[in-house]
């Protein structure tokens, strides 16, 4: 998948919008709130609820995904776009970031 093909997948979920919180670093946020870093040629994603479940997929993927620095903690990875994760599962990851994040949204931020 072309990063830029990820970046319009991840908008075009309900309620996203694009934001630059640091420079030359874009993200995709839905309520405020970060589902995927987008800057560079890769991608970040929440892959679980902490580390232990994130490295589920960093042992299937070892040269392709790495844990995010400072917020790998919290289950965020970071993924390398070289061709070896399909498009279909980066679309599951994104799917599977953009809910855990909604998921804890109040009711009011929801998208509808």
């Amino acid at each position: 998948m072309e990063h830029a093909d990820l970046v319009a997948y991840c908008l075009s979920k309900p309620g996203a919008v694009p934001d630059e919180p640091w420079d030359g670093d874009v993200v995709a946020k839905v309520g405020g709130k970060i589902f995927a870093f987008l800057g560079g040629d890769g991608l970040g994603v929440k892959c679980g609820r902490d580390a232990d479940e994130a490295a589920e997929l960093r042992m299937r993927f070892p040269e392709s995904v790495t844990v995010m620095a400072y917020i790998g903690r919290h289950g965020w990875n970071a993924i390398t776009l070289d061709g070896r994760i399909d498009d279909d599962e980066l679309r599951e990851l994104v799917d599977a970031s953009y809910d855990a994040v909604v998921a804890k949204l109040p009711e009011r931020l929801r998208p509808a």
